[in-house]
């Protein structure tokens, strides 16, 4: 009886050191907030200062800062693309130019943490004058999202350098990979459509103010089930 409980003893304090040998998995840093420029911010100059909010690492460890700067939401026109470890970069960049940027944060064991969100800014020309309003953000529904079928409302977000300005937008929408200009006169951020089971939608929405600067979206789908 003596052996069988010692044979138990020896039993807990081997799986006891097992568990305290595991390594704990390393925890990536919490996302930043991006704070200038801020969204749909129309810059006087275009030597740009870009600063955000300080990552949170759990296991404190060091934390760096990989910012990209692109000429497209979608962020495949890349100018700008470098890891740093401050919360801010001067970087000169084109004048009458619209840009969108988002900043990542990651430790020394190359975990990233949550994307920060994307914003738009426009850098001044030398002259004043009518800009091209920024490319619509997709809000609903999500790229590469499955949904049901019935009627389904595109939903978007844009915005103009120029505030004044009154935009309306085109809405381009088919299935698979083809999309057929539905409406060239839209006034507001959303457009309904009726979609069925077992298909793949493509969409697009290009923005326009009155003096006819338009800016040409990208193409969006999804899936319904």
């Amino acid at each position: 009886m003596k052996q069988l409980k010692n044979n138990i003893l020896l039993s807990c304090l081997c799986l006891l050191a097992f568990q305290c040998s595991k390594k704990v998995s390393n925890q990536a840093p919490t996302a930043v907030s991006l704070i200038y420029p801020t969204e749909n911010l129309l810059c006087i100059d275009n030597n740009i200062t870009f600063n955000w909010t300080t990552a949170i690492d759990p296991e404190n460890d060091e934390v760096e800062y990989n910012i990209i700067i692109a000429k497209d939401r979608a962020l495949t026109n890349i100018i700008e693309n470098r890891t740093i470890s401050n919360t801010q970069v001067s970087i000169n960049l084109e004048q009458e130019t619209a840009y969108y940027w988002k900043v990542d944060a990651l430790d020394v064991n190359n975990n990233q943490g949550t994307a920060s969100e994307t914003y738009a800014f426009l850098t001044q020309g030398n002259i004043i004058e009518n800009y091209v309003p920024f490319t619509a953000a997709l809000l609903t529904p999500e790229n590469n999202s499955q949904i049901n079928s019935g009627t389904v409302n595109l939903t978007w977000d844009a915005a103009d350098a120029n505030f004044e300005d009154t935009l309306t937008y085109e809405v381009y929408f088919g299935e698979e990979d083809s999309t057929t200009l539905q409406d060239d006169n839209v006034a507001t951020k959303s457009y309904s459509v009726s979609v069925e089971s077992g298909k793949t939608y493509s969409w697009r929405v290009d923005v326009k103010d009155q003096n006819g600067a338009k800016s040409i979206g990208h193409v969006w789908t999804f899936s319904v089930n």
